[in-house]
């Protein structure tokens, strides 16, 4: 990036087209003023979390010289919804339409044979010397890469998955990793199970969009770099590694190559998570790194565990497959919103018509199977904003009874990084908020003041009054 991409600007410049570049976003960020560039040397250890977490949600940060590191930090780079619908060229209201078309329709990924991710190869590997790796909270067991693309081939198939996993530094060329029950721990299942290691690399700074698509639930033989490719409306450009088959985005900042070490295990975590607590310590699978390439004067990427970063890429991609997945029975379900209060992951309101009475009970059932992390399900009817939690809560209050609309499913598959669960078994409530279908025509009408939100305020409202009323009423008081 210039000085002059840097400089901010006053004015709204909205993203016209998807965003493919990670240096293209951060361009975009700077000229709307969306990016702080803090003072050289912030600490690695917790300094560089807190700003970040200051500026959650209202800017990026970009951190140079982090602990006297070479390489510069950046933190914050999609923590709002408008961002995201900004990085798709999409209206806000269009995102979870966007990527679900994404998801339905990939386009394949073009290989070529030489990338910036290479310009600079490394193969005496000290990881803490080649990454500046933060230590974000207060417990954490160390430095993390947080915003790692972790990408593995099916050792069957050869077709690859994309997701992102908390990665520890443990030894100068190692890694611990937390393999939840999804396809890397499956894809590595089967190479251990034949005695093999399983071949990895892992992506650092890379464009938005196909960070987000990391995050798309897919089917286990399906390739979320073919829907980053849908997102940017063109194939994504990979490279194959050095070391190992595995293919990458071309222009990520990062790459290192690796492999998951069969039958070894090594003491992992606590780390802050996305609940806002701690996973713990235990005994984890094992990275070791091959290889380290890089772009000239990279840039190095770190999501701040239980940030909106964090939280909103888990949940836009959820968001657009449990819609799918719920449309497929109940093609009048109109929007699904995983709620900030329920960490973006548990707990999921949906917006349906209802068209006959208990069809609101048969979505939950419904919901709960697109996906074990989904806790708690509230459906409410058409007029109840459900991207307002104020709006579902006082629906929850005026249309729902326990004894008649709740369900209650005990002992069900859940998240493990839920403390509240037994490794991972967890109970699943659904509320029914939806008016009854033949209810009076009154008793659940909603009070509306006519013209209330047709009202343009600039126009109705004289600011330059307020001084003179101040002064006729002190005038009164005399």
């Amino acid at each position: 990036m210039t000085d002059a991409a840097l400089a901010p600007s006053s004015a709204s410049e909205a993203a016209l087209h998807p965003v493919t570049r990670l240096r293209d976003w951060l361009d975009h960020l700077a000229r709307t003023n969306r990016l702080a560039v803090a003072r050289p040397g912030a600490a690695l250890e917790f300094e560089v979390a807190a700003l970040a977490k200051r500026l959650d949600g209202t800017k990026a940060t970009l951190f140079p010289s982090p602990s006297k590191h070479p390489v510069p930090v950046v933190s914050g780079l999609i923590s709002d919804r408008d961002w995201m619908a900004e990085a798709m060229g999409v209206p806000t209201g269009k995102v979870i339409e966007r990527f679900q078309s994404a998801a339905l329709s990939p386009i394949p990924w073009k290989e070529v044979k030489s990338a910036p991710a290479q310009q600079v190869v490394h193969r005496d590997i000290e990881l803490k010397r080649l990454l500046p790796m933060p230590i974000h909270n207060e417990l954490d067991s160390g430095p993390y890469i947080t915003a790692g693309l972790l990408i593995s081939r099916n050792p069957k198939t050869g077709v690859q998955n994309v997701t992102i996993h908390r990665l520890q530094l443990i030894e100068p060329n190692r890694l611990g990793v937390l393999l939840l029950p999804r396809h890397t721990l499956a894809f590595f299942q089967m190479a251990e199970a034949a005695g093999n290691d399983l071949e990895i690399a892992i992506a650092v700074g890379v464009d938005p969009l196909t960070l987000l698509s990391s995050q798309a639930i897919l089917s286990l033989d399906a390739d979320e770099l073919e829907v980053a490719g849908a997102l940017h409306g063109e194939p994504l450009d990979v490279i194959k590694c050095l070391t190992n088959n595995v293919r990458v985005p071309a222009h990520s900042e990062f790459v290192l190559e690796g492999r998951i070490l069969a039958k070894e295990r090594e003491l992992e975590g606590p780390f802050g998570e996305f609940p806002q607590y701690y996973g713990e310590r235990a005994e984890r699978h094992v990275i070791d790194i091959d290889c380290v390439t890089h772009r000239r004067n990279p840039i190095f990427h770190t999501i701040v565990g239980g940030g909106l970063e964090h939280l909103l890429l888990g949940a836009i991609p959820r968001e657009a497959t449990l819609l799918a997945h719920l449309q497929r029975s109940f093609p009048n379900i109109r929007d699904v919103h995983l709620a900030r209060g329920g960490v973006c992951r548990y707990h999921l309101y949906v917006q349906m018509k209802k068209r006959s009475e208990g069809e609101a009970k048969n979505v939950i059932l419904n919901a709960f199977g697109g996906h074990y992390d989904i806790k708690q399900v509230v459906v409410v009817d058409e007029d109840v904003d459900i991207h307002n939690a104020t709006e579902v809560e006082w629906a929850v209050a005026t249309r729902f009874q326990a004894d008649r609309d709740l369900i209650v499913v005990s002992n069900a598959q859940g998240s493990k990084l839920d403390p509240s669960s037994h490794d991972g078994v967890s109970a699943k409530m659904g509320l029914d908020a939806t008016i009854p279908l033949e209810a009076p025509e009154f008793k659940f009408k909603r009070i509306r003041v006519p013209g209330e939100r047709e009202l343009d305020l600039q126009a109705v409202i004289d600011n330059d009054a307020v001084q003179t009323w101040r002064n006729r009423l002190a005038d009164s008081d005399q």
